[in-house]
């Protein structure tokens, strides 16, 4: 009998006992099979730290949701941003800490549907909408089903696609949009020009999302390098202009990113054509 098959032996055992042990539990540690030393092995438990603060980013948009639809909609706005902070901190804290997982990435992309798509589509149906009837559920609907798509979409080419670009709007980015353009008017009077406007609004964000549209990542930039003095003087400043007046300011933001990439892809386009010319 050779070493492989005794090895295939202990491995099938070993495989026995672990069902034997939790047979019976209701709520047991989640397995998952991770490469060390380029061996596969499997690891019990989830890592603590990262997917409390991708909960926290999830009850923000489940929060939003609440708040949305009791009439809140200057909280609703706001919860989502705070999801937007958490959601940026998840992934860094779990590389800086060594504590990426599966797992994690599943969970995170999970809480990214509910907090930029379903969060957003049904705050914004609550605050500017529902005078459009069918229609504006219909909109609302199409924004969080291309928030689907696109996330799917990154989840399958997130290993292939180049790092410096997205490819269509992220999803963060149209919920940012969606989201300001609710705290900006939550005190506006909704009449039937404004709700077809903001419908509109929605569903270009949504059609953004599933383009092939490049917007820049600044996944290159260097934080941890020297930078000029000015810089961070100029940093500073921007803090102090969004905390003045933070409704105005990110709605603006938000829509400057979300314009720069059809501005981007029709300036290479115009590009290329006079060059084929």
């Amino acid at each position: 009998m050779s070493a492989n098959d005794d090895s295939s032996k202990v491995s099938d055992l070993d495989s026995r006992r672990e069902a034997e042990a939790d047979f019976g539990l209701p709520f047991d540690d989640h397995v998952e099979e991770v490469s060390e030393g380029g061996k596969t092995v499997r690891r019990r438990g989830i890592f603590l730290l990262p997917n409390l603060i991708t909960t926290a980013a999830l009850f923000s948009g489940f929060y939003a949701i609440v708040a949305g639809m009791h009439g809140n909609f200057e909280n609703a706005a706001i919860a989502i941003f705070v999801a937007m902070v958490f959601d940026g901190l998840d992934g860094r804290v779990a590389r800086l800490t060594n504590t990426s997982s599966a797992f994690g990435v599943e969970y995170d992309s999970l809480s990214d549907m509910v907090s930029f798509g379903l969060a957003p589509s049904l705050v914004m149906f609550n605050w500017g909408l529902a005078p459009l009837g069918k229609y504006g559920w219909a909109m609302a609907f199409a924004f969080a089903a291309c928030a689907a798509l696109r996330l799917a979409r990154f989840n399958t080419q997130v290993e292939t696609a180049d790092k410096r670009y997205f490819t269509g709007l992220a999803s963060p980015s149209a919920a940012a949009l969606v989201a300001g353009t609710v705290w900006f008017g939550h005190e506006a009077e909704i009449t039937f020009e404004l709700s077809l406007l903001v419908g509109l609004l929605t569903l270009t964000a949504g059609l953004l999302m599933v383009s092939n549209i490049k917007y820049h990542s600044f996944k290159g930039l260097d934080f941890k390098g020297r930078v000029p003095f000015v810089k961070l003087l100029l940093m500073i400043m921007l803090f102090v202009v969004i905390v003045a007046n933070p409704s105005v300011m990110l709605v603006l933001m938000a829509a400057i990113y979300a314009t720069s990439g059809p501005l981007m892809w029709l300036w290479e386009y115009s590009r290329k054509k006079r060059v084929d010319d």
